[in-house]
């Protein structure tokens, strides 16, 4: 397994995760080690680095990724009361394959 989770497990095993959207283009599912109460992880199935390295190639790849963003908040919003969305940058980032969190509830025990 390389360095890259989503383009060596996740996009290639769908059927290992709990996955909440797929089509061609998009990938959402249950983070396998959740930080959060509910936690969905929403990835583009094409390799993009991340937010900031985005170029003009990958702004229908980004439209669709967050079109699937806002549909997993506003269901986790309605479901929840509140949700949050986050992405990683630089250091902050484990995985170097653009990915967005979509949280709510508290915090879960990391041991």
């Amino acid at each position: 397994m390389g360095t890259d989770f989503y383009c060596d497990v996740a996009i290639p095993h769908p059927e290992r995760l709990h996955v909440v959207h797929e089509d061609e283009h998009v990938l959402a599912f249950h983070h396998t080690r959740p930080f959060w109460e509910v936690h969905i992880v929403v990835v583009p199935k094409r390799h993009i680095g991340s937010l900031t390295t985005v170029g003009a190639d990958d702004e229908d790849d980004v439209r669709r990724l967050l079109g699937v963003v806002q549909a997993v908040a506003r269901n986790i919003e309605l479901e929840h009361g509140a949700a949050a969305v986050l992405t990683n940058l630089g250091a902050y980032q484990d995985s170097k394959h653009l990915h967005v969190h979509v949280h709510s509830g508290g915090r879960r025990d990391q041991r």
